[in-house]
């Protein structure tokens, strides 16, 4: 009777944590697409660096990538501030909120143009996720670093 309690409940912590890690991917998601259309235009470089970037960082196939694009782009639509997406992410390790701070500069250097807009939203989200301004400014350095010299 015991078991069957405990397995009750552990059942229910799983399902929460699966919930937990589909609303980190979609409010992930919806971070780069906020970061992307910060100059009021995603363009399709930008959709493809946000799909080739939620591949990596969230170990997921280029189809699961699509959808999740297209439900980022649903949600950003539909909220009012960073913090419905931030507040979320928070509890995540320091080194995947690091990566993501990485990714948003990757998404926003896409265009070959960083938006000053974009770097605001990078910076604001940095400061939400709890990521130090010396890791802000070292990811931004890293993705500037691998660009194209002609771009910078």
């Amino acid at each position: 009777m015991i078991n069957k309690i405990k397995g009750f409940f552990n059942s229910l912590l799983d399902q929460n944590d699966t919930a937990n890690a589909d609303d980190h991917k979609l409010a992930i998601s919806a971070l780069l697409c906020e970061v992307s259309n910060g100059d009021h235009n995603i363009g399709k470089e930008e959709e493809a660096v946000i799909e080739s970037t939620l591949s990596k960082l969230l170990l997921i196939n280029k189809s699961q990538a699509k959808d999740l694009l297209k439900a980022g782009k649903e949600r950003i639509e539909s909220s009012n501030s960073l913090y419905d997406f931030t507040s979320q992410l928070r509890a995540l390790n320091y080194e995947t909120r690091s990566k993501l701070i990485k990714a948003m500069w990757e998404v926003a250097y896409a265009d070959n143009y960083l938006d000053p807009i974009e770097e605001h939203i990078i910076r604001k989200v940095s400061d939400l996720i709890y990521v130090n301004h010396s890791e802000f400014i070292r990811t931004k350095l890293s993705v500037v670093d691998s660009l194209p010299k002609a771009v910078i």
